[in-house]
C-alpha cells in the first residue's frame, strides 16, 4: 500500500470520527437551567392566617420533624402580643400553605405587614436575638443597631 493511500485512509477516518461526534453533539439536549431553592415569599395573604387583622404578622414555616424548627417557634412566639400576630405553619397539618408559598425548605420566617407584604425573612435557623431586632426594626424602624437583618 502507498504511503498516498495510507494518508487517504487516515484522512477519512478522522473526518469520519469528526462528522460523528458532531451529529452526537446536535443531540444532545442542553441541561434546563437550575432554580433557587429555599425562596420565602415576598407577599402572604394575611386572610390565609389567624389574627389577619393584627398589624404585624410572624409566620414560621416547620415540620415536626425538624428539632431546628421547635427552637425557631420558640423564639419566636415569645413575640405574641396584640400588635404580633405569631403563627407556626407546621407541613403536616398545613401543606396547602406550605405548596401555595412554595416553601421547599424549613424552618423560614417571614414577618409581614398588615397588608402582607414581607419586610423581612430568614431561611434556616435565627438566633432569638436576630429574630426579635428584625421584629423590632420593622415596628419601628431605626430602633435597631442591625436594621439589615432579615432583609
Amino acid at each position: 500500500m502507498s504511503a498516498t493511500l495510507q494518508i487517504i485512509i487516515a484522512v477519512s477516518v478522522v473526518v469520519a470520527a469528526l462528522a460523528t461526534a458532531a451529529v452526537r453533539n446536535r443531540r444532545r439536549v442542553a441541561a434546563p437551567p437550575t432554580q433557587p431553592r429555599g425562596l420565602l415569599p415576598s407577599q402572604v395573604d394575611r386572610a390565609d392566617f389567624p389574627r389577619s387583622e393584627s398589624p404585624w404578622c410572624v409566620i414560621v414555616f416547620s415540620s415536626a420533624s425538624c428539632h431546628t424548627c421547635a427552637e425557631v417557634v420558640k423564639k419566636a412566639e415569645v413575640l405574641a402580643c396584640d400588635e404580633v400576630a405569631v403563627v407556626n405553619v407546621e407541613f403536616t397539618a398545613n401543606r396547602d400553605l406550605h405548596q401555595r408559598y412554595s416553601i421547599d425548605a424549613v424552618p423560614g420566617v417571614i414577618i409581614a405587614d398588615h397588608n402582607g407584604v414581607v419586610r423581612a425573612a430568614f431561611s434556616g435557623p435565627v438566633t432569638a436575638t436576630d429574630l426579635w431586632a428584625a421584629v423590632a426594626e420593622c415596628r419601628n424602624p431605626g430602633s435597631s443597631p442591625e436594621p439589615e437583618l432579615g432583609r
